[in-house]
């Protein structure tokens, strides 16, 4: 086992742009919200708590409160970012002003924010025109517009502060029956273009976006897509239909969405689970959580899905790059710290690679750390393999929260090309169960992102 401790380095934030008060709205936040925080157990940072310039600057002084620190007992080079990817407004369904939506997650301790308003039918229906010709009511139907879309853009440029906070601007593409799938990083959105059917987005995903060089057609190539809530509507993308052009530019499947794990979503009512029905259709998707927040206290409720991403570098380049090669887990605790890495012919490996060997014995260490008052908790760490309907478990490893942990199996990707680790909490119960019996019909902590074995 590693039992190495964090290295220290001193946090230097990049000073804030002349005339900016972002830092005053914080402030204020802060102060409205303390009541509050104190009383709810909330997770509340001061406005220079968690930020972070480079991996090299991560450091335990730079840690949100109650939160584990930055840097891995594992790996090297990159750093812990806490991100919320999912979240809504006034502009499409959501309660609350998204000039505040920003300012509340940095201020609730968040490194990593996006604002992701529905696109359903606005372009293709009034628009902007019916917006200010209707009652504001008019979004909560018609979603997203164009003026919504720059107006997302501006919110999340002025936010942006490279080092200190990432702020993302992206959208929710929302088909009512298929399902609903997250576009960050695109400088154009899409709308519903024919329903019940996945074929007009994913084209839109490849297409440039300008592919006219006129503006009149555009396109997703530069987007980066998620898939959302797996299984709450019934089509599940078309059964996550899938297309070998989009296997890099589908980088997420939320396993956490607000308080919900989807393992086992429509267990109940015959259906697979998500997770094997997106992996073994050939996704290759790391595992998120969001809040999906449709409220005004973007990033402060506890017990909503959150993300941990491993950045080289605190930036919107930096997330794109973490986001593209699956360096993220999923958990609904704040300030939590998951980082593994396999090992299989001689070489570790972190969550998120393709593996270049199909089978042979397999050593995961597993770093999981949050707090103090999480010292000496006892956990379970399952490894899940592909099943036709639900996820098979290797192993079942009792730990304590404390020094990294180490399991050891064998995998064979003539077994299944995939493997996962979900740490899980033995003494509560899954809300949303699978099979008798199954390990996993305890509750979840956290989801590693995935790893591949090459297939023979």
């Amino acid at each position: 086992m590693c039992t190495s401790s964090p290295h220290p380095h001193a946090s230097v934030p990049l000073p804030a742009p002349p005339g900016d008060d972002l830092d005053a709205q914080i402030e204020a936040g802060l102060t409205r919200r303390g009541v509050i925080a104190a009383g709810g157990g909330l997770l509340v940072a001061t406005a220079g708590a968690g930020v972070l310039t480079t991996a090299a600057s991560a450091t335990a002084d730079a840690v949100p409160a109650g939160g584990a620190a930055r840097t891995s007992r594992l790996t090297r080079g990159t750093s812990l970012v806490h991100a919320d990817l999912h979240n809504h407004t006034l502009l499409s369904d959501g309660d609350g002003d998204p000039a505040d939506a920003f300012v509340s997650m940095r201020a609730a301790g968040l490194d990593v924010a996006a604002l992701t308003d529905h696109a359903t039918l606005s372009d293709n229906l009034l628009g902007d025109v019916a917006t200010g010709a209707l009652p504001p009511e008019y979004t909560q139907l018609g979603g997203l517009t164009p003026a919504g879309w720059a107006r997302t853009r501006e919110l999340a440029d002025a936010a942006n502060r490279p080092g200190r906070f990432t702020a993302i601007r992206g959208f929710e593409w929302s088909e009512p029956a298929l399902g609903h799938v997250n576009v960050w990083f695109s400088q154009a959105y899409v709308d519903v273009l024919q329903a019940g059917t996945m074929r007009p987005f994913y084209e839109w995903l490849l297409r440039d976006p300008d592919a006219t060089g006129t503006g009149l057609v555009d396109g997703g190539s530069d987007g980066l897509a998620g898939f959302n809530h797996p299984g709450r509507e019934p089509g599940r993308f078309q059964e996550f239909t899938y297309d070998a052009r989009l296997r890099k530019r589908f980088v997420s499947m939320e396993i956490f969405n607000r308080g919900d794990d989807y393992l086992f979503e429509g267990h109940a009512d015959g259906r697979t689970s998500p997770l094997c029905a997106c992996l073994n259709a050939g996704w290759r998707t790391g595992l998120s959580g969001v809040t999906d927040e449709h409220g005004t206290d973007w990033g402060f409720p506890e017990d909503k899905g959150r993300t941990g991403l491993w950045v080289k570098e605190h930036s919107r380049a930096g997330v794109r790059e973490a986001m593209r090669a699956r360096r993220f887990f999923a958990t609904r605790t704040s300030g939590l710290r998951l980082d593994a890495t396999l090992e299989m012919g001689g070489r570790a490996h972190r969550m998120g690679r393709v593996l270049p060997v199909s089978r042979g014995r397999a050593t995961f260490r597993l770093d999981l750390a949050r707090d103090r008052d999480w010292r000496g908790r006892r956990l379970h760490v399952q490894v899940l393999r592909p099943g036709p309907d639900v996820p098979e478990v290797l192993e079942v490893v009792p730990f304590e929260v404390g020094a990294p942990v180490t399991v050891r199996s064998r995998l064979d990707a003539a077994d299944g090309d995939w493997v996962v680790l979900r740490v899980s909490d033995p003494e509560q119960p899954n809300a949303t169960p699978g099979p008798a019996g199954h390990p996993c019909n305890d509750l979840a902590i956290a989801y590693s992102s995935p790893w591949w074995l090459r297939r023979p």
